[in-house]
């Protein structure tokens, strides 16, 4: 059963006022690749828009507070911090980007941390499409919660 669809298969957002209010947390992880040519250019930070890891981080940031805005059936629930990690691997010429939610609510803050990853990387292709077309948006995933009814751990 997919809980957002009624029974007679009418969207509906959950009912969540019996649920307790909990620490919940959540972490979700993507990745964008370029060609070694574009990252070389990114290594040095040769871009005409700035800074790219930190403008990327302030808008997955603000992805994660505007979550309940973009997706119809989100709740809108209090976020108590957003972390969000931008690491280098040389050897595959991508960045990957890791972003943590917690809150103290009755719901989960899986889509504010998915939100917050795909935001942060289609930032950073904005910012480097000048570059290059060719720039892949990759592996967005749930890596964990935890909070609530149920745990999760991808491994």
């Amino acid at each position: 059963m997919i809980t957002h669809l009624s029974k007679k298969n009418k969207p509906q957002i959950i009912d969540i006022s019996k649920k307790e209010i909990t620490k919940r947390t959540a972490t979700a992880q993507g990745s964008i690749i370029f060609s070694k040519k574009t990252f070389k250019k990114l290594e040095k930070m040769q871009t005409k828009k700035g800074e790219i890891t930190n403008v990327a981080i302030l808008a997955g940031i603000m992805g994660a507070k505007k979550t309940s805005e973009l997706i119809p059936l989100c709740h809108n629930i209090d976020i108590t911090n957003v972390d969000i990690k931008i690491t280098t691997n040389k050897k595959l010429s991508n960045l990957v980007i890791n972003a943590s939610v917690k809150s103290t609510s009755k719901t989960g803050v899986e889509m504010e941390a998915l939100t917050a990853v795909s935001i942060s990387c289609l930032t950073i292709y904005d910012m480097c499409k000048s570059l290059d077309k060719n720039i892949i948006i990759d592996k967005i995933k749930l890596i964990s919660k935890k909070g609530g009814k149920s745990d999760y751990l991808n491994d």
